[in-house]
């Protein structure tokens, strides 16, 4: 757990994330969300029944049909997330889904549900880009994303909605409680590169795959997804495949030296106990970090297209 001033969220600050992003606002489906219990735990519970991992399948038993497998996870917007599962089965949020009226989507979706459901409450939350360890991975550090939430007694703590439901933590072998994500377990992306560069980690530990599997891994990785989480503490939650202010070079290539340090000092930044007003600062004030109206999505099953955001 970061260092909390004792456990005090200053007004702003809590108010900023108590309010909902273009990306998490149910805007006039809010309705949706009456009645919903306000204990974190519980939402991240109605997250996680709502929504199904593409990649589940074994853990579910369940072979999702393609159109869902190649598009739900491509919807930015909780309003048309709702739509989509509303579309599925009109029952209240509360009532648990059968897999086959769930959103087919991936940690992300289970995050921005819960990041919603949490500032509908009047909770401070959030979304955090980074690395995790516990995928039954063999140390390798998997491109995840979880929700970062205030708590009165412990300050800020991670919670990983899709591990709310015992099948999944049984399958992973999961041993902490997922309201409560150790910090060794899930490095943002500012402390995976920061292990990586002044820790002597091995950065083909962390990214989407082992090197062995493609491209995906390495420092050009953490940093895209430095990018992301800076993004995400301004509350501009992206696509997870959404693009802006690549250095040139192809997925794999090493980072210019240039590059190299230019990450090492937007890194402390976006790691530990976050100062909102310098991740503000940075992500206004450079045209590398700052997400752009347009930015270049890549797809994993439609190929790469030019996206202007809301």
């Amino acid at each position: 757990m970061p260092a909390t001033s004792g456990h005090r969220l200053a007004p702003d600050t809590a108010a900023f994330y108590a309010t909902q992003s273009v990306f998490s606002d149910p805007g006039d489906l809010a309705h949706h969300y009456a009645g919903l219990p306000p204990d974190p735990a519980q939402l991240a519970r109605v997250a996680r029944d709502l929504t199904i991992h593409r990649l589940e399948d074994k853990q579910f038993g369940h072979t999702h049909p393609t159109d869902r497998l190649h598009n739900d996870a491509e919807t930015r917007y909780i309003d048309d997330i709702l739509r989509i599962l509303i579309g599925r089965n009109g029952a209240p949020l509360s009532r648990r889904r059968d897999v086959r009226d769930r959103f087919v989507g991936t940690c992300r979706d289970f995050t921005l549900l819960h990041v919603s459901l949490l500032r509908h409450a009047g909770v401070p939350a959030r979304l955090r880009s980074g690395f995790a360890d516990y995928f039954g991975s063999n140390g390798f550090h998997c491109d995840h994303v979880v929700t970062e939430y205030w708590d009165e007694e412990r300050g800020w703590l991670f919670a990983d909605a899709q591990l709310a439901d015992r099948r999944v933590t049984d399958y992973w072998q999961v041993d902490f409680d997922p309201m409560d994500v150790p910090r060794d377990r899930f490095l943002v992306a500012g402390e995976a590169w920061r292990a990586i560069r002044e820790r002597g980690a091995d950065q083909r530990t962390f990214g989407l795959h082992p090197p062995e599997e493609g491209p995906f891994w390495g420092e050009r990785f953490v940093a895209g997804n430095i990018r992301l989480d800076l993004a995400a503490l301004n509350k501009v939650e992206t696509l997870l495949w959404d693009v802006w202010g690549e250095d040139e070079g192809e997925p794999g290539e090493p980072l210019p030296e240039s590059s190299r340090e230019f990450y090492d000092g937007v890194a402390p930044v976006v790691s530990g106990d976050v100062s909102v007003d310098a991740a503000r600062k940075l992500f206004t004030e450079d045209d590398t970090l700052r997400t752009p109206k347009t930015v270049t999505c890549y797809a994993p099953f439609n190929g790469p297209s030019r996206v202007t955001l809301r």
